[in-house]
């Protein structure tokens, strides 16, 4: 049983991908998130991610059509993650890139704590750019009505006042997501210095540039550096809501900043979404703990779960609420 909700009109891609994703990508997420719940508090991060990731694989690998892994887990030997280059599916039906995260946040849910979530992006074969060995990125997202406003190579500072005046409001009203993180203690004096609210999470990537771009959740913008997984899918979503991003690489270690050179990837450049994502995407999310954007799942009966999802396709955003079977449902934190 299925409820959905909040139905939100967004550009159309000329091209769009086959409606089946859409269920593979809800189904992958859900079937993620249930696996992670019952490790949430725990206290063992690899153990949610690694269930959480067989799961989503089964569901990948039943497919109809025939799914790359672009952004995953890196290159592994023998390992239980969803690694750059796997396909997965039957072969048979639409060809796919695959950008994945079983588990943002994997230290809240073992701790038990709201913010994680599991999430999945799909777009057309070759449409996904990869970053090779950069691991992070200098993000800058907007929503639409402040897309045009942004320009990495300025300062924060000046894209804070652009993004004010494209949205209609003084700077002192303006309300900034940042991870809390050492490499941002001096941009988040700097932002607070102009009036501006500044938001840390401890961590995620992912979510921080979702409540940047849909509108009601209280943030106009997210910036500094994190993550470049979770910048491109993130860029899915961004690319199919007709928001604004911009990213450069941002290594953090000297041998990431020497793998990025020797692969011959630009330090420098920078990358619109258009360059992120070359195509019709799709994104979704499933909450793991709870949280703002999306609840942890829910025994509404016995024998019964209840779970939330987001949905991020050519046309809408939809937030669902699905209740199935699940009589093995036993976290360990609750």
């Amino acid at each position: 049983m299925s409820l959905v909700e909040e139905p939100v009109s967004a550009a159309r891609d000329a091209d769009g991908l086959p409606a089946s994703l859409e269920q593979l990508a809800l189904s992958a997420v859900r079937a993620a998130a249930l696996a992670a719940y019952k490790h949430a508090g725990s206290g063992d991060g690899k153990a949610a991610d690694g269930a959480a990731t067989e799961a989503m694989r089964a569901i990948l690998g039943e497919a109809h059509g025939l799914g790359r892994v672009i952004i995953g887990e890196g290159e592994k030997d023998n390992a239980p993650m969803l690694f750059n280059g796997e396909e997965l599916g039957d072969g048979d039906g639409p060809r796919f890139d695959i950008a994945v995260d079983p588990v943002e946040c994997t230290d809240l849910c073992a701790n038990g704590l709201p913010g994680s979530l599991t999430t999945i992006a799909f777009a057309g074969e070759g449409c996904l750019w990869s970053p090779g060995p950069g691991l992070y990125q200098d993000k800058l997202v907007v929503g639409r009505a402040a897309s045009d406003a942004i320009d990495l190579r300025e300062s924060s500072e000046w894209n804070v006042e652009r993004v004010a005046k494209a949205l209609g409001k003084p700077v002192d009203e303006m309300r900034v997501l940042l991870l809390d993180k050492p490499r941002h203690v001096e941009l988040a004096k700097r932002l607070r210095a102009m009036g501006v609210t500044v938001i840390m999470p401890s961590a995620g990537d992912v979510a921080g540039a979702m409540f940047a771009l849909l509108p009601g959740t209280g943030v106009d913008m997210l910036l500094g550096v994190g993550g470049t997984p979770e910048g491109i899918m993130a860029a899915c979503a961004v690319k199919v809501l007709g928001g604004g991003m911009q990213t450069r690489l941002a290594p953090q270690r000297d041998d990431e900043r020497e793998a990025i050179i020797a692969a011959g990837i630009s330090l420098d450049e920078i990358l619109g979404v258009d360059d992120l994502i070359r195509g019709p995407a799709i994104f979704a999310a499933c909450g793991i703990t709870g949280g703002t954007m999306l609840g942890a799942p829910r025994r509404m009966a016995p024998g019964w779960i209840s779970t939330q999802s987001l949905i991020i396709s050519p046309g809408s955003y939809r937030r669902i609420v699905e209740s199935t079977p699940a009589p093995d449902l036993n976290p360990a934190g609750g």
